[in-house]
């Protein structure tokens, strides 16, 4: 995202039959506490033969309850995903280490922000971990680069951009047609583009993916690909003094998505990821304010996928 998220507020209604207990601002009910205290007591029992085993079982307890109530999170506010569930999901690296998401359309094409310093890198496909190489992963150059006319990076309007790829190994120049597609299996496979160019209404609940920081510290990235649920938010609200204030203008082109109290959003390095409403592709992770990630006041916006956007893409990619 090229920014734009912060700390995470954990709330539970406290209910008169069920006693809680309060550790680090979120209240968790009793039985958590108690495998808790199991965890840090378990180290009595490991000089028994049963020991080691009871050590793996309540450690695996305690992660799981932790999980349970979303504590171990990170996009920001969100969750690992499940390895190569996101066959879609494109890592692209830039040659000074930048780096930005994007979205496998085609055998050959990938489709990203327009904003993203990645156009003489990489593409990963097929990756999960943030930094290890995976047996599913292909990578392939970048043959061509189109970004959609008009991008403006000031009013960051048309932050949208395709990219054509080639074989890692290839010496071919640039321009030139992909003479190998992506091997398609379970860890690679597009995304289809949207049957329709709907707007989605506010309070849609939608899915933002990637590999970008989990918080506003630049340097702190997650160790395998990340998911949050977001919500949509009405046009009027972002462009609100209490928001952008028209700084710039969120747009029809535009979709402005969050969480009310923050705590919830993509942040850099999650440009042009995707943004998954109904399950289907709706937007492309654009921006936010500058070291706001998961800030009320700046929730993150995506360029929509508008008729235009398909048109021009299905166009550009044609046959190809």
């Amino acid at each position: 995202m090229e920014m734009s998220p912060g700390h995470i507020e954990v709330h539970k209604t406290v209910n008169k039959e069920e006693h809680q207990t309060e550790i680090m601002g979120a209240f968790l009910p009793w039985y958590t506490f108690v495998a808790v205290i199991l965890l840090v007591i378990h180290g009595d029992f490991c000089s028994l033969h049963f020991g080691y085993v009871l050590q793996y079982l309540l450690a695996q307890l305690c992660v799981l309850w932790l999980t349970f109530l979303g504590l171990c999170v990170d996009i920001i506010g969100g969750n690992e995903v499940k390895p190569h569930s996101r066959p879609f999901m494109a890592k692209i690296k830039g040659p000074k280490g930048d780096f930005c998401g994007g979205v496998l359309i085609k055998e050959n094409w990938v489709l990203t922000a327009a904003h993203c310093k990645v156009k003489t890198g990489k593409v990963i496909l097929g990756a999960h971990s943030f930094k290890e190489r995976e047996k599913e992963q292909q990578t392939f150059r970048i043959a061509k680069f189109i970004t959609y006319p008009c991008y403006d990076p000031s009013t960051k309007e048309n932050d949208i951009m395709l990219l054509q790829t080639l074989p890692h190994n290839t010496c071919f120049p640039y321009l030139l047609q992909l003479q190998r597609r992506a091997k398609l299996n379970k860890a690679v496979r597009p995304i289809s583009l949207p049957p329709s160019y709907n707007d989605p209404k506010p309070g849609t609940i939608c899915t933002v993916t990637g590999w970008g920081t989990t918080d506003n510290n630049p340097h702190k990235f997650p160790t395998a690909l990340m998911e949050v649920n977001i919500t949509v938010i009405k046009r009027e609200i972002c462009n609100n003094k209490y928001h952008y204030n028209g700084k710039p203008v969120i747009t029809e082109n535009m979709i402005c998505a969050g969480a009310k109290n923050g705590g919830k959003d993509s942040c850099n390095g999650d440009s042009g990821g995707p943004l998954i409403c109904n399950d289907e592709l709706r937007g492309i992770t654009s921006f936010g304010k500058p070291k706001r990630c998961g800030k009320a006041d700046s929730p993150g916006v995506y360029t929509r996928l508008t008729k235009r956007y398909l048109e021009w893409i299905m166009k550009t990619i044609g046959g190809a």
